[in-house]
């Protein structure tokens, strides 16, 4: 085993857990989970058999990742957020047939006590804000605030905002690292410095 795993965790047979993970106080992985290298899996965190993580993922305390849910490298969890992966559950209704999938794409931020509402897709480096409830797909990059979440504007892979209206031709440079980003429309993109 190459990674650490605490006394009180449990990790059930099958999982796979890559180099220089760290499983805390509580946490129960199911095993059919596939969980990269260097993952943080903060206390008291449910990992689902139908659930991949990719590598450098951070899980606050008190995340329950359910099955049909992806999140790319280096996706933020807060502590306490929610993913869904039913849309319209009942105790007295089965429905483990109607699972949608919900992906997080890489560096996302989702901020504590989030809500995913299950069937979306989070952009790459998009950022949704302490409490917000997501219903519907995010771009990359963008801010994302209250309930229904609504855009608010873009932020930089660094995780700063950006000067940038919601929409329209601009450009903006993080302050942080000297990247350029250029909106086009209602798509921001990095751009990649000349070879």
């Amino acid at each position: 085993m190459d990674y650490y795993l605490h006394p009180s965790a449990i990790v059930d047979e099958g999982a796979q857990i890559g180099a220089g993970s760290r499983v805390w106080h509580f946490t129960h992985v199911c095993g059919g989970a596939r969980i990269g290298s260097g993952v943080s899996l903060g206390q008291n965190v449910f990992v689902g058999n139908k659930v991949v993580i990719g590598d450098r993922c951070k899980i606050q305390n008190n995340v329950s990742v359910y099955d049909n849910v992806t999140l790319k490298e280096g996706v933020f969890c807060g502590p306490s957020m929610v993913f869904t992966n039913v849309y319209n559950p009942r105790s007295l209704i089965e429905r483990k047939n109607e699972f949608r999938d919900t992906v997080v794409n890489q560096g996302a931020t989702l901020g504590a006590n989030c809500t995913i509402v299950c069937g979306v897709t989070i952009g790459e480096f998009a950022f949704v804000g302490a409490g917000a409830v997501i219903n519907r797909d995010v771009p990359a990059y963008a801010l994302m605030v209250g309930v229904p979440a609504r855009q608010v504007g873009w932020m930089s892979e660094f995780g700063e905002q950006l000067n940038l209206p919601l929409e329209g031709h601009a450009e903006d440079v993080c302050a942080h690292t000297g990247t350029r980003y250029v909106l086009d429309g209602r798509t921001l993109q990095r751009q990649e410095a000349a070879a």
